[in-house]
């Protein structure tokens, strides 16, 4: 913040009883410099000199300060409330006494105030720099708050500044007014910023604390992308072209989906520019960054197939509740789809905000061969029927027990060579079996100790509960403690490195937005 701008230097114009001229031009001055409001600046006075008053006259008076915003004049006065009785004589008056005070007194009510001034203060050293004290420090929040609401406007904004230092591999950056943190992995990897040079990055978030504002930014973020091709782009500037999505391994490879208001107008073409001229700015300002530009459309197979482009896509099965998709394409295209280190799919995955999948289409008649068998099977051993019948069902879509209990016989009965009663008999079959299957389940969750609060919360399974219970997850509160990255897996931070943590619960395929509805209901009931 630099040195004290107030009128105390020195300690003398306290002490020589504050002259009222002086006074106001130091007012203007502080105001001025700090670009803060002239009102909380005598504001700060006031409360300065009425702590000085209260040690002067006694803290257990109430006393007001009053500096004439014209004149400059300061009047110091306590402040009596008009009872019948008296308990409290500092603070406290009858209308009798007030009366003497002033006889103009006299018009006024028990409950009101009376107003008795006080001589001027003759400021000592230990005083004034009380007084200082206090003032340097409402200045010092208001030009906090100033900046901070200077800034808040400028979140989601590219902001520009001269790099002032770099501390322990962070980047502090002056941006006039204030300073912004890029932090180590906020960088664009590899990249050499000195002290001295101009940097643009991007504001995500201005955080207001005690010690005063924090603006963060980074060069590494998505949106950072985003807002250069806003800054080169006039037409997406316009709106006429918009940003869907962004994805970006900084410094490497982006990509970036983009549409257009207008069929007239190429988004993919306005984007890269005359020969290049406007992605290749951009570019250069991401050293060197790769930037694949995609144009966005609804048909979500067709997207996936651009955004895993140059690889050839024969086939693509979209799972949209599970947010999952499978890529089925030939072993040539491998590689290309995949990418360098997994950067090709891992970056298509985040622009389209889908989990991918990529298999060969070898690999898919496997997978579809194997998955044939389990599920034959499965119909096998709890339907008790023979091969030929537990093929029969599965191949016409009637894959799991469940699925059976719940079809109706006439469903059934349209497979050749079923009947109406062999129909119902497979019915009551899969409805005998899942009845065992949740006893047999009860029993395990009895055997594990999980107390009938977790049971009975909405949305769990019995699958899920018996894992739970495997886990010493066992009562609701220990269910309610937990993080939903602890549920579904994420990424924990091991000396430096980011490291996959297994979740709970992920064979289960919850989207973050489940685990995070089942953790806040068990804590609803928890922490009633």
């Amino acid at each position: 913040m630099g040195s004290s701008p107030f009128f105390f230097r020195d300690d003398k114009m306290l002490n020589r009883g504050l002259d009222k001229l002086e006074l106001l031009r130091i007012v203007e001055a502080v105001a001025n410099e700090k670009s803060i409001d002239k009102e909380l600046v005598i504001g700060s006075m006031e409360s300065a000199i009425q702590k000085a008053a209260l040690t002067k006259f006694g803290s257990d008076n109430n006393i007001e300060v009053i500096i004439d915003r014209e004149s400059g004049e300061i009047k110091i006065q306590k402040v009596l409330n008009i009872v019948e009785i008296v308990e409290d004589s500092a603070r406290e008056i009858t209308l009798t006494e007030a009366i003497k005070i002033d006889p103009l007194n006299k018009d006024l009510k028990v409950g009101e105030k009376v107003f008795e001034e006080l001589p001027q203060i003759d400021f000592g050293r230990i005083a004034a720099q009380s007084a200082k004290q206090v003032i340097s420090t409402r200045v010092r929040e208001a030009e906090k708050n100033r900046q901070y609401e200077d800034f808040i406007d400028k979140q989601s904004q590219i902001l520009s500044g001269i790099i002032k230092r770099l501390e322990y591999g962070n980047v502090i950056v002056d941006l006039g007014k204030a300073e912004g943190v890029i932090k180590k992995d906020e960088l664009i990897p590899r990249e050499i910023l000195k002290t001295g040079d101009r940097v643009k990055a991007y504001c995500y978030e201005v955080k207001k604390e005690l010690k005063g504002h924090q603006i963060f930014l980074s060069r590494a973020h998505p949106q950072f992308l985003a807002k250069l091709f806003f800054q080169e782009v006039p037409e997406i500037y316009e709106g006429t072209i918009e940003i869907k999505s962004v994805a970006r391994d900084p410094g490497s490879r982006a990509k970036i989906c983009v549409h257009s208001q207008d069929s007239s107008i190429d988004p993919v073409g306005a984007c890269v520019g005359m020969r290049g001229s406007r992605v290749q700015t951009i570019v250069n300002e991401l050293h060197g960054e790769k930037i694949d530009i995609i144009k966005w459309t609804e048909d979500l197979p067709t997207l996936i197939s651009e955004s895993l482009s140059p690889a050839e896509i024969q086939r693509v099965l979209i799972d949209q509740e599970n947010k999952r998709i499978d890529i089925i394409l030939t072993e040539e295209n491998l590689s290309k789809a995949i990418g360098r280190r997994g950067q090709n799919v891992r970056l298509a995955s985040k622009l389209t905000n889908f989990e991918i999948d990529i298999l060969t289409d070898k690999e898919d008649s496997e997978r579809r061969q194997t998955e044939f068998k389990e599920r034959t099977e499965t119909l096998i051993k709890n339907l008790e029927v023979d091969e030929t019948l537990g093929q029969l069902l599965v191949s016409e879509g009637f894959v799991s027990i469940d699925e059976i209990s719940q079809s109706n016989p006439e469903d059934i009965s349209k497979i050749e060579a079923i009947d109406v009663e062999t129909a119902k008999e497979l019915i009551s079959r899969s409805k005998e079996t899942l009845v065992k299957e949740k006893e047999a389940v009860s029993l395990k969750l009895k055997e594990l100790g999980v107390e009938d609060r977790l049971i009975n919360l909405k949305g769990i399974t019995q699958g899920m509960l018996v894992i739970l219970g495997q886990k010493n997850i066992k009562k609701l509160s220990d269910f309610a403690d937990l993080s939903s990255d602890e549920l579904i897996g994420g990424f924990d931070e091991i000396k430096g490195k980011k490291i996959r943590v297994d979740g709970y619960l992920e064979e289960f395929s919850l989207s973050r937005k489940e685990a995070d509805e089942l953790i806040m209901a068990a804590r609803e009931i928890a922490y009633k």
